[in-house]
């Protein structure tokens, strides 16, 4: 069922509110790269020079991204089944977010990127659809798709192509959570295999954060849904978090929010549910809290610094925001440099590593992520996801 959006002054077309005023017309058009000044450069653009490209193409596809815009362009795809915190709004609703999206890929990655909103909800029709545009396309990045789905969605669609195909609410959150994960572990004068972490929350990117800790070396995870800690003893676990209840939870608890809290050393944040204070303080010292639900974090920063060393948000107004646009700009612009066929576990590590690098001599407990605004990000996490693609073998050039 799709969220029920109360009209409010702020939701209101008008003249003075600024948001409207900036999307006006929308946020992207489309240029040329070549000038049409005269008939010769309308042969050459058009037909009848246009003609011997296509068929050299033909001939020999891979020419496809030397000639076309393929090699540096991504489809934003969507079904606006989960977008932002307003849910299930449909495709049209969630284009403003996919325009958004196109244009951070363009400002912070000079990836060039197209929205395509999708006005189905079905497994199948998604997959079968994004597999057709996919000729047109060097990658495609998985936007605001809700939980189960898009797991599914993704997997299927890497199976089908041999292009990126990427989730970023599950990868680019992961991505980041790790780079500042690691800096904070720095800061506290430890090491990840030290930490104990809890997860709250274990929808899209609940489970792409455990993952990747995982693949980091974390000491111990306990993801919590809105049952309790995911264990291999509960019957009511989908089968992605069966695989999570194998892989996770070393120390065997069983219950609540309250039960893997205490003694935890790190609380990373990604649903809605609130934590209370009482629970927070029980925390082993010098904690580290990423509490990253926007607009309201699960735990406000207030509270969290009484009880932690290390505090990070997904809001811009408080010190270490979690940020997905510091990490897809560059992942895409790495994998699309050396023509990757998929985006590997290796990538997304060696993303979160340069990405925690870059403040490497900065740190501190307000500063363990670069800001967005940072120009050092996507050109190391570029670099670094490019080696990574031609290490683990997925690199065509």
């Amino acid at each position: 069922m799709a969220a029920e959006i109360i009209p409010t002054e702020s939701t209101t077309p008008g003249e003075t509110d600024p948001a409207f005023v900036l999307h006006q017309g929308g946020k992207l058009e489309i240029r040329s790269t070549v000038p049409v000044r005269n008939k010769d450069d309308l042969s050459l653009a058009y037909t009848p020079g246009v003609a011997r490209v296509c068929t050299a193409i033909a001939e020999n596809p891979d020419l496809v991204n030397d000639y076309t815009w393929v090699a540096n362009t991504v489809a934003v795809v969507t079904d606006g089944t989960a977008v932002l915190g307003l849910g299930d709004i449909g495709p049209k609703a969630s284009l403003p977010v996919m325009e958004g999206k196109a244009l951070l890929f363009k400002q912070f990655g000079g990836v060039d990127a197209v929205p395509i909103a999708l006005d189905c909800t079905d497994v199948d029709e998604i997959v079968e659809t994004v597999v057709r545009l996919a000729p047109s396309f060097g990658g495609i990045n998985l936007e605001d798709i809700s939980a189960p789905r898009c797991f599914e969605v993704e997997r299927r669609l890497q199976e089908r192509l041999d292009i990126p195909v990427f989730h970023d609410d599950q990868h680019g959150t992961a991505i980041v959570a790790l780079a500042a994960l690691r800096n904070a572990a720095i800061v506290t004068g430890r090491e990840l295999k030290d930490l104990r972490a809890v997860i709250s929350g274990a929808g899209a990117a609940g489970i792409a954060i455990a993952k990747i800790l995982i693949e980091a070396g974390i000491g111990d995870i306990q993801v919590v849904d809105s049952r309790g800690i995911v264990h291999e003893g509960r019957d009511d676990l989908t089968a992605i978090k069966r695989l999570i209840a194998e892989l996770t939870n070393k120390a065997k608890l069983k219950g609540g929010i309250e039960v893997a809290m205490e003694g935890a050393d790190v609380f990373l944040g990604v649903s809605a549910g609130k934590v209370p204070e009482d629970v927070v303080a029980t925390m082993a010292p010098n904690a580290i809290i990423f509490a990253m639900a926007n607009p309201d974090p699960e735990i406000m920063p207030e509270v969290a610094h009484k009880y932690a060393a290390v505090v990070a948000t997904g809001r811009s107004d408080y010190p270490n925001q979690i940020n997905n646009v510091l990490a897809f700009p560059g992942v895409f612009a790495g994998a699309l440099s050396v023509r990757a066929t998929r985006i590997t576990e290796g990538m997304k590590v060696a993303a979160a590593e340069a990405l925690a690098a870059v403040v490497a001599d900065e740190l501190s407990a307000d500063k363990v992520i670069p800001s967005p605004f940072d120009e050092r990000v996507a050109p190391a996490v570029t670099l670094a996801v490019a080696e990574a693609a031609r290490r683990d073998g997925v690199a065509r050039r």
